[in-house]
């Protein structure tokens, strides 16, 4: 069920409805339910798949709950007569006894998960290496909605539970809710719980307010996404398929194109999940912060997809760049006279395991894989170049707040960040290597005035709408950028001012959006990650 269809606003207005009116201690229990049918909708059969999560999770947060609560019996029993080293042989025992629990449970459903998404990859690339024709390899299995998500959000649970951050939810039906709340189960954002049980468990009376923010937030998205996402999409698509004959500054005008479908995509389909959590009453994490004002690519990767970066930062990054064979390494370098290796061994080595599992995570392809290096190299190289950086701002100081050099850095990224994403949606590596080739080698900037766009699907109406509609967006954004919230502040407009900017923006949704009779919106590019 596309979160754009008119299936889901219906199954959203009845949720909504329901949410209300039933007494507020059973909220949570209609929210599970409510998960439980809009996942049915995207294929019964993979019920299973989020089923064999839960259980697997739920099974080992159980287990490794219990094994805590034993070892703070047995200590206060036999406190008397444990000194100081029985007592931490004890807790290391027992520590250990988690792991393996922790350990079991993360293959298992990151098992499932790599069988799933990457299984065809690696037999693929196992019998091109070994000359085995790929067709007699490949096995079938569509993608479940949102595995990854939910795969992630439970392994952040069970390593939080290990570090003894929170206790295990003794209920399973609560915390099977946590694993399948559907408005996440769509492209995140991905939640800690020990931030969401409160929000997903809690009692909300009806805000009406905080209920109209909610449906307002929505109204933005579906703006975002039908208006700008679905109607940029026809001339893209037309581009990419072809990369021989779309070259030079067809590809240019691809690789911008796909540059604000990714972000209006996104973005919009996130602005739509927190909007009806929020009219729920249930407040999810951000996961952008007007990425495209991002100043370097280091800016940039705080500001887009947060929750995921957040992610891979604290349970990828963090524990193999202070893993003790790691810090062993870095002191018998530095020992032996490399100081700078020694210094960055941790840090490299973290940085392109991150950005490498982030290639992967976007997809089972090389073109992610070299994506996630590259952006990881390019990371790396920036930090290198920080004294120069420094340097250079020492002696020119006035450029830290001038104007036209931030809107300069601002441009760079987001040319820089739009180039590398031509690998995202190409369908390979090469097509994409050769599509950035011909920018060079090709270039006909002619193309870009001389009516050739107009041949690609859209119209010049098209163009006009997206004109309109990417200044919208970015004076929006810009006031975001600054601060100020613009849903406050219609709110402390007159009546008849409110009603005439949600109402209009209404209309342009409903008279704009890439949609009609026989319209099968078309799927947000993260929904099956």
């Amino acid at each position: 069920m596309s979160i754009t269809s008119y299936g889901f606003l219906l199954f959203a207005g009845v949720l909504l409805l329901l949410y209300y009116i039933v007494p507020r201690r059973f909220q949570w229990c209609l929210l599970l339910i409510a998960s439980y049918v809009f996942y049915a909708f995207s294929g019964v059969r993979y019920l299973g798949y989020i089923l064999a999560t839960t259980l697997c999770t739920y099974g080992a947060s159980r287990i490794m709950g219990r094994l805590k609560d034993r070892q703070e019996t047995f200590l206060k029993e036999n406190k008397a007569i444990l000194d100081r080293e029985d007592r931490k042989f004890y807790k290391a025992s027992v520590k250990k006894r988690q792991k393996r629990w922790l350990t079991a449970a993360l293959l298992f459903n990151f098992g499932i998960l790599a069988v799933i998404k990457y299984g065809n990859f690696v037999i693929g690339n196992v019998g091109a290496l070994f000359g085995v024709p790929g067709d007699d390899l490949f096995f079938r299995l569509v993608l479940p909605l949102g595995i990854s998500f939910y795969t992630f959000q439970t392994t952040g649970y069970l390593i939080d539970l290990y570090r003894g951050d929170y206790e295990p939810e003794k209920n399973f039906f609560r915390f099977s809710l946590f694993v399948s709340f559907f408005p996440q189960l769509i492209q995140g954002p991905i939640s800690r719980f020990g931030a969401l049980k409160d929000e997903l468990y809690g009692k909300h009376a009806f805000d009406r307010r905080q209920v109209a923010f909610g449906l307002q937030r929505m109204l933005y998205g579906f703006f975002k996404k039908m208006v700008i996402a679905d109607r940029i999409m026809t001339g893209l698509s037309t581009i990419s398929g072809d990369p021989t004959v779309y070259t030079g500054a067809y590809a240019f005008a691809g690789m911008i194109f796909y540059a604000i479908d990714l972000y209006m995509d996104f973005s919009g389909g996130i602005d739509i999940v927190i909007g009806f959590s929020q009219a729920l009453g249930i407040r999810l994490p951000e996961n952008f912060r007007q990425p495209y004002f991002a100043v370097s690519l280091k800016d940039y990767w705080h500001r887009w997809h947060i929750t995921l970066c957040d992610w891979f930062k604290d349970y990828v990054f963090y524990p193999i760049s202070t893993s003790p064979r790691l810090l062993g390494l870095s002191k018998k370098l530095k020992a032996a006279g490399h100081g700078g290796l020694a210094r960055r061994i941790t840090v490299y080595t973290g940085n392109l395991t991150v950005w490498t599992l982030t290639g992967v995570w976007h997809g089972a392809a090389w073109n992610f894989i070299i994506w996630g290096l590259l952006n990881g190299c390019f990371l790396l190289l920036s930090q290198e170049m920080e004294p120069l950086y420094r340097r250079f701002y020492a002696r020119f100081p006035a450029l830290k707040e001038n104007k036209p050099w931030k809107a300069f850095r601002i441009l760079r990224t987001f040319l820089f960040v739009s180039l590398l994403c031509m690998f995202d949606y190409y369908s390979g590596a090469a097509a994409a290597g050769q599509a950035m080739a011909s920018m060079v080698t090709q270039f006909n900037p002619a193309v870009l005035v001389d009516g050739s766009l107009l041949e690609i699907g859209l119209t010049a109406w098209d163009y006009g709408i997206l004109l309109l509609s990417l200044i919208l967006v970015f004076i929006v954004s810009l006031l975001k950028e600054r601060g100020l919230s613009v849903r406050e502040r219609i709110a402390a407009r007159p009546l008849p001012v409110r009603v005439l900017v949600w109402y209009g923006l209404f209309l342009i949704v409903l008279l704009f959006g890439a949609y009609g009779i026989g319209y099968d919106a078309s799927q947000f590019i993260y929904n099956q990650f």
